[in-house]
């Protein structure tokens, strides 16, 4: 048993043998509370019967068939779905099998828009600094996360990068919530005015976001400045949800918190929940029909696009999802973030609790008062990792909060399915790490 790559060969992890509900199990029996569902992967837990069948059934009538010769029933009710919940003007899916494919889809899809339109000079392409969006080396260029990027940094396309709506450090003293959202926006109309607005093809942004910053919502009113000046300069809005949509912000989708609307969306996560890889790339009838009445063709493909099997699971999870299941997830995040400040709300490394619904981010300082950031080198965000591991708490801690080099945080992203009892868990075991881990590091 030593020839998986692992993502990390010198700390390899434990086997997993079983998974039930909320928590995961190891081969010694140890069990594990999921609080960030994986990646915010799991929002159904890990043995949702409706799902499991769903799959078994698929796989008794039709495994798998390429998309360039058949359609399957799960795909198209799947899409269905999606398309009767999803933001207005959104009316086509194109499925993956992840949320860098689903990436890589939407920025293909925007380029070959433009051509197909008459404007083949827009290739430039905008986004946020401090922003994931995904591995694959189109979505690695997009995203502004400095450390993944860092090593493949000459094989990346160039990529102009805005600042975040990162109101816990940014907003100026005395600075009102919808003067900061304006400012931060504004970074956008300034970048499209430098590169020239003919050029420009599309912004990319997470709604809430989630790895690199650690649930971070954007201010009220900074994404409908955002949709109109991506509106103002024919500029395409893509916004990436493969980690906050899927009902983990509380809607369906995630972007409905800000009462716009994208041209493109990504989704995936939560859109199988762990059952089976999927993604999706969501676009709007405009892009679309400008595709359909031109070449006819969209010029891209995977093997696995619309994979029978894996739209089954979608679409069992989303069936629930929009059943009341997501109906929940906000009062349950109302009662995590109250359960944190309660026990950390006054910790002195404790900077800042934020999030939105099930996707709960804590960043960590060395003094509140100063936001000053924990000295990279005590690695506080992976010793983290390990002691609330060890507590017997699955979490999703990140460094390089700030800049890519300072700052520590961790996200939260239990199951959906979590009761108020497993709420408690989550914050009594990931106390106890933080204590921990501050006391070693002698803070």
């Amino acid at each position: 048993m030593n020839h998986v790559f692992p993502r990390h060969s010198k700390t390899l992890p434990p086997l997993g043998t079983a998974g039930d509900g909320v928590y995961l199990e190891d081969a010694t029996g140890k069990r594990y509370f999921d609080g960030s569902g994986g990646a915010a992967v799991s929002c159904l837990g890990h043995s949702d019967p409706d799902v499991i069948a769903a799959i078994k059934s698929q796989l008794d009538s039709m495994a798998f068939a390429h998309t360039s010769f058949l359609t399957s029933g799960p795909a198209e009710e799947l899409a269905d779905l999606l398309i009767a919940n999803a933001p207005a003007g959104l009316e086509r899916v194109y499925f993956v099998s992840g949320g860098s494919e689903a990436v890589e889809a939407a920025l293909k899809l925007a380029r070959q828009y433009f051509v197909e339109t008459g404007e083949p000079q827009r290739s430039k392409i905008i986004a946020r600094r401090q922003s994931y969006h995904g591995n694959t080396l189109g979505a690695l260029a997009v995203g502004g996360n400095a450390w993944r990027r860092a090593p493949f940094a000459p094989l990346l396309m160039d990529v102009s990068h805005v600042a975040p709506c990162y109101a816990y450090r940014d907003q100026l003293e005395g600075e009102t919530e919808a003067d900061f959202g304006v400012r931060m926006a504004d970074e956008l109309e300034a970048e499209i005015l430098r590169l020239g607005p003919d050029q420009v093809m599309a912004f990319v942004a997470e709604p809430v976001v989630g790895a690199t910053l650690g649930a971070v919502p954007a201010v009220k009113g900074y994404f409908k400045r955002i949709r109109e000046i991506c509106d103002r300069y024919g500029v395409l809005l893509i916004l990436d949800e493969v980690m906050c949509g899927m009902g983990r912000t509380g809607r369906l989708f995630a972007c409905e918190h800000d009462g716009i609307q994208p041209d493109i969306c990504t989704i995936a996560k939560g859109l199988g929940a762990g059952y089976q890889p999927i993604g999706a790339t969501l676009c709007s009838g405009k892009i679309y029909d400008a595709i359909a009445q031109g070449s006819g063709f969209f010029q891209h493909g995977h093997t696995y696009v619309g994979h029978p099997t894996a739209c089954a699971a979608g679409l069992a999870v989303v069936r629930k999802l929009t059943a009341g299941v997501v109906e929940g997830v906000t009062g349950k995040g109302e009662m995590l973030q109250e359960l944190l400040r309660d026990l950390l709300g006054e910790h002195p490394n404790v900077g800042d609790i934020r999030g939105r619904g099930l996707f709960v981010g804590l960043e960590f300082v060395q003094d509140r008062d100063s936001k000053a950031c924990l000295d990279p080198a005590l690695k506080f965000h992976a010793k983290l990792k390990k002691a609330a591991f060890d507590y017997g708490l699955i979490c999703y801690p990140m460094g390089g909060t700030v800049d890519g080099v300072r700052g520590d945080h961790v996200l939260l992203a239990p199951p959906f399915i979590s009761t108020p009892d497993h709420l408690g868990e989550v914050a009594e075991k990931l106390t106890a790490a933080i204590d921990a881990v501050v006391v070693d590091a002698g803070l």
